[in-house]
């Protein structure tokens, strides 16, 4: 089969993206190469998938509607979409709000108006956010929750792709999931995420920044999780004219000092905490309810936060001491 991943050279893109070229699925990526912390991390997941021959890379910008368009004249045999491309961050939304509204909601529409020009298209699986539950209080976050009170715009920019979603499955009838992605997490993952900023910070010895608030917790979910539940998902596709969104979760939130132990114990080093207000932004629990995914695809979360995290530290020794990216 034929997919399109959009933000292939990012974390959740990438992995995915390669795991369909495991299987012998053929893969067109799109991503335009946003400047991010690590230029090298994207150049060197794109190396890691240019190695497939089922793999071809377009650098496009999806919120550039006219090139999205003309992919689809040339690529009419597309049979599923994986979304993936986005701006992120949620301090940063603050910051700079245009570009997630170019990102995020602009880009997004433009992944649909291409959808409904691809005769064969089966499915499409788009990235959300647990973010979206905003200021949702109700512990653990379901999807019959309300999310009308976001806190971030980098919320609101999710929670109007999922809009839009409905709207387009209703008019034109494409088999629609959005995904609410609970804090992801592993090897060749954001170095903006706490894991990933914690670890480097301890091995090169500075200071951890440590929001106050013992309660602070997260639903830290593994890749590879991550990944068995994007491909469970497509393979269950929704009525056509039906747009669903499912969370996806480790049910199991960790307290973020927990997360420090477990690198501590992993690294084998004590890390020297720096306690900091946290931002009005960042929400002090995630918690993901995962009924109605495991019930429609039986996906399970296998990874224990210890497993995962010393799997993101080999990784990261390795990568960090590799003289050439390509050899990753």
């Amino acid at each position: 089969m034929t997919f399109l991943v959009t933000g292939a050279a990012g974390f959740i893109g990438f992995h995915v993206a390669r795991a369909l070229l495991e299987r012998g699925d053929r893969v067109i990526g799109v991503d335009n190469l946003t400047p991010c912390p690590d230029p090298n991390l994207q150049k060197s997941r794109l190396l890691l998938l240019e190695q497939y021959p089922g793999f071809t890379l377009h650098g496009l910008d999806i919120s550039q509607p006219d090139t999205l368009m003309a992919l689809a004249a040339r690529e009419p045999h597309i049979r599923g979409i994986f979304h993936f491309a986005a701006q992120a961050g949620v301090r940063y939304s603050l910051e700079n709000p245009y570009v997630f509204a170019d990102a995020n909601v602009r880009g997004h529409v433009a992944v649909l108006e291409m959808a409904r020009r691809l005769p064969r298209l089966e499915h499409l699986v788009y990235a959300s956010s647990s973010s979206v539950y905003g200021r949702n209080n109700k512990l653990p976050f379901c999807e019959t929750d309300p999310v009308d009170q976001p806190g971030s715009f980098y919320a609101v920019s999710k929670r109007s792709a999922e809009l839009a979603s409905s709207t387009y499955s209703y008019l034109y009838g494409i088999p629609q999931t959005g995904l609410r992605f609970f804090t992801v997490y592993g090897p060749w993952g954001r170095p903006d995420m706490a894991y990933y900023s914690f670890a480097r910070a301890m091995m090169e010895g500075r200071p951890v920044p440590l929001y106050s608030g013992r309660a602070l917790s997260r639903d830290f979910t593994f890749i590879a999780d991550v990944v068995s539940a994007v491909l469970a998902v497509f393979d269950k596709p929704p009525a056509s004219g039906v747009a669903r969104v499912l969370n996806v979760g480790s049910q199991r939130p960790q307290s973020v000092r927990k997360l420090i132990e477990v690198l501590e114990e992993v690294l084998e080093t004590k890390a020297l905490i720096n306690d900091q207000p946290r931002p009005a932004a960042d929400v002090e629990k995630t918690w993901a309810d995962i009924t109605a995914i495991r019930q429609l695809t039986g996906w399970q979360p296998r990874t224990e936060l210890i497993d995962g995290v010393a799997a993101f530290v080999r990784w990261y020794c390795f990568y960090g001491s590799a003289p050439r990216m390509d050899i990753l």
